[in-house]
């Protein structure tokens, strides 16, 4: 498998917490020195592993807040 590196810009918040100690974060991530990415994925307490996860772009963060926001409130699981 092909290496690959990263660096962790900012950490924006946790969303979640797990069970396992890991959390479910939301981040600003730099992939193979590329400009960061808003990430959301699992994380080992230490950064050092990690889960799948989504990495997008502003312009898609920024789609997906608009697609939340505009949801009917019938779609709200509450």
């Amino acid at each position: 498998m092909a290496e690959f590196k990263y660096e962790i810009v900012k950490e924006l918040g946790v969303i979640s917490e797990g069970a396992r100690g890991w959390n479910r974060e939301l981040n600003l991530v730099s992939w193979n020195d590329k400009p960061p990415k808003y990430d959301i994925r699992d994380w080992a307490p230490d950064h050092e592993k990690m889960g799948k996860g989504i990495s997008m772009t502003e312009e898609e963060m920024n789609s997906l807040i608009e697609l939340f926001n505009s949801r009917d409130e019938e779609d709200s699981f509450e």
